[in-house]
């Protein structure tokens, strides 16, 4: 018995050493990660820490991490063996932020004016139920079996809501989840970012040939980007998106107060309108843009909602900001899956919400309108179809992505607005199959 006490002691001993090894440079993205996905997870979503633990957090290696709640002070402070201890705070508006040492914030903050008045219409465009309309085009049964199919456990799908001509013809929740419950759109929140900027290009206060975007910029070569090159993540500068290693992607995120200033003192490395190359710094870097349309911080929190969130009624949605007060544009906003699906409702319908423009139709053809140097594949922070990524789908197809496959596709050419939500992403989930069993069961 003794000797084999000491083995299982050594084989622990030996354990922790590999692991430490192996992770100690990354102890800070780990435990970061893990505090604060879980702290959005329990305080935003209302959900259980188990269930935080037993999906959000439950892959390598995040799952290293030792989680403990705080429910008083709304906080949860992660440990991978003691090595290192990162804690986040859920601040009511704002979600939650993660707490970076040698900062001693006071949590002292503004919070955005929400509007969230009972609008007497049915689903999308009010809070009533939605009207109970049946389409003879539609076979019921093949859409049930196509949305079935997605729900398979090894696909693990949270959510999917099939729109079509403004109507909800397909709903299916995973076990834990129901229409009413925000999930984190990851990557989904940039082409909210992009939404923003739209509406103050309406507004005639910005416009994408704009120069001279910063004045830390004013002095070298990067004075000639555009604002149209950020839109399109074809600035140049230089960025590292890298999510398996310490990269400029996982310091922003886990390390950096401000997150808007992390893209903003790259160097310029290649062309701008001819170095494509995806950047979740840029998308921050845009919200620092926003912010400085605005004379006061206040006035900067409340546009995203009045202009866009809540005026179109997405009222679950909550974008978290960074602990400088910055909305975390390229990354952190929660919706539930029905409000995620307006946002889709607005571009389908160019920009117009229920009789209201909100967006120029031009804006939202230059949303879907192909960066150059992407292959088709991406416009003004939406992804595109235009290069055949999903070969038996409708080439106008343009869509809202985020990290373990959120989605929110748009179809104009087929009226479809469709979410799916989950924990995958392409290499586990076929997204061409799913799109096209949907599309095949309505015949036009």
């Amino acid at each position: 018995m003794k000797k084999f006490l000491k083995s299982f002691l050594l084989i622990g001993v030996l354990a922790i050493i590999y692991i430490t090894y192996t992770y100690y440079n990354k102890l800070d993205i780990i435990t970061g990660y893990a505090s604060k996905n879980e702290a959005s997870v329990i305080f935003l979503a209302h959900r259980t820490q188990a269930s935080a633990e037993s999906e959000d957090n439950n892959f390598s290696p995040i799952k290293l991490a030792k989680n403990t709640v705080n429910r008083e002070e709304k906080s949860v402070t992660a440990t991978v063996f003691g090595l290192k201890k990162r804690t986040a705070v859920f601040r009511e508006g704002l979600g939650a932020v993660l707490m970076i040492d040698g900062i001693k914030d006071s949590l002292k903050y503004e919070i955005p004016k929400r509007d969230f008045k009972f609008i007497n219409l049915p689903y999308p465009y009010g809070d009533n139920p939605q009207k109970d309309t049946v389409f003879n085009n539609v076979d019921y049964n093949e859409l049930s079996k196509a949305v079935e199919n997605s729900f398979r456990p090894n696909k693990k799908t949270r959510a999917v809501v099939v729109i079509y001509n403004d109507q909800i013809i397909a709903e299916k929740y995973a076990e834990g989840f129901d229409k009413n419950t925000p999930i984190l759109g990851w990557s989904m929140t940039k082409s909210i970012t992009s939404a923003i900027l739209g509406i103050l290009e309406k507004q005639g206060e910005i416009s994408v040939n704009q120069t001279n975007l910063f004045s830390e910029w004013q002095q070298d070569e990067r004075s000639k980007i555009t604002l149209n090159d950020l839109l399109h993540m074809n600035s140049g500068l230089a960025w590292d998106e890298d999510y398996n290693n310490i990269s400029d992607v996982t310091k922003m995120l886990f390390l950096d107060r401000d997150m808007s200033k992390t893209q903003l003192h790259k160097p310029l490395v290649g062309e701008p309108n001819n170095s494509w190359n995806y950047s979740s710094g840029t998308t921050n870097l845009l919200s620092g843009f926003i912010r400085n349309q605005f004379k006061t911080h206040q006035e900067y929190l409340d546009f995203w909602y009045s202009a866009l969130i809540d005026k179109i009624g997405m009222h679950s949605m909550v974008i978290e900001t960074d602990l400088a007060g910055n909305y975390v544009g390229s990354s952190y906003g929660w919706a539930t899956p029905r409000d995620w699906a307006k946002f889709g409702l607005l571009y389908l319908h160019n920009g117009n919400w229920n009789g209201e423009q909100l967006l120029s139709e031009s804006w939202v053809n230059y949303t879907a309108t192909p960066t150059n140097s992407s292959n088709g594949e991406y416009g003004a922070h939406f992804w595109l179809n235009a290069g055949g990524v999903y070969p038996n789908v409708p080439k106008d197809l343009f869509s809202c992505n985020g990290y373990q496959g959120q989605r929110v596709f748009i179809i104009p050419s087929k009226e479809l607005v469709i979410v799916r939500m989950g924990l995958t992403e392409n290499s586990d989930f076929n997204f061409d199959s799913f799109l096209s069993e949907i599309i095949t069961s309505i015949k036009n």
